[in-house]
């Protein structure tokens, strides 16, 4: 049986959740005001989910996703998720999070940030270019033929097999994105981010979030990847 503890109860971290309860995880999520504001969530989720502290789901959970803003990364207790299988979530968004000048000139990816913050070697990114509603939309039986695959990236090649195991219980399949280093290809303004699940890529992005979701299989998600260049990415950051 596994725990999953998640960080960040927004719109992702939530939808993580509700998948993990349906694949018979146990749940313990935690947001930066407290268990006490978790109650109608949890009660949504059912038995298998309960409210706790950051440090209770990054303690209790045999992995953690953490799914908040990127900004909120330092006020996280030092050392707090060093040991821990991380699954990160999290983007680089200058007008939320204000301008990170290793970001801004590609010094380094979102994900080597991230790492280096946390203190974590077992430290996966995923379900970053993804949007929130498509999660549950798209999750599937593992022996669906109309399966999606998301990327993972990170440096561990045993963590990063235990996170694929966990996000095909989910519903998922998964694709080596590479290391932390690459993990920029999976990032917003790149191929792979967001746009790829949807079934009419020609839509506006301002109408893409109510577009129903296209399943997307392992190649496509690579030819994306491979397509992936760095100058829209450095154009946005400025």
């Amino acid at each position: 049986m596994t725990t999953l503890g998640i960080i960040g109860s927004g719109h992702i971290g939530s939808a993580v959740a509700r998948l993990a309860v349906a694949a018979d995880m146990d749940v313990i999520i935690a947001n930066s005001r407290g268990p006490e504001t978790l109650q109608d969530l949890v009660a949504e989720l059912g038995p298998r989910a309960q409210a706790g502290t950051v440090a209770e789901a990054a303690e209790r959970g045999d992995a953690v996703v953490l799914s908040i803003p990127l900004k909120a990364v330092p006020d996280l207790p030092a050392g707090l998720l060093s040991e821990a299988l991380v699954i990160d979530t999290s983007n680089y968004y200058p007008s939320r999070d204000g301008s990170i000048a290793e970001l801004r000139d590609n010094s380094v990816t979102t994900g080597e940030l991230v790492q280096r913050q946390l203190g974590a070697t077992r430290y996966v990114k995923a379900f970053n270019n993804i949007l929130a509603a498509h999660i549950p939309a798209l999750a599937r039986p593992a022996d669906a033929d109309d399966r999606t695959a998301l990327p993972i990236a990170g440096d561990d090649a045993q963590a990063k097999a235990e996170a694929a195991e966990i996000i095909s219980r989910l519903g998922f399949d998964t694709v080596d994105a590479g290391t932390l280093a690459e993990s920029w290809r999976s990032e917003p303004e790149t191929p792979v981010y967001g746009r790829i699940y949807f079934s009419d890529p020609s839509l506006p992005e301002d109408q893409m979030a109510d577009a129903a979701p296209a399943p997307t299989p392992a190649p496509d998600i690579r030819e994306a990847l491979a397509a992936a260049t760095r100058v829209d990415i450095t154009a946005r950051r400025f």
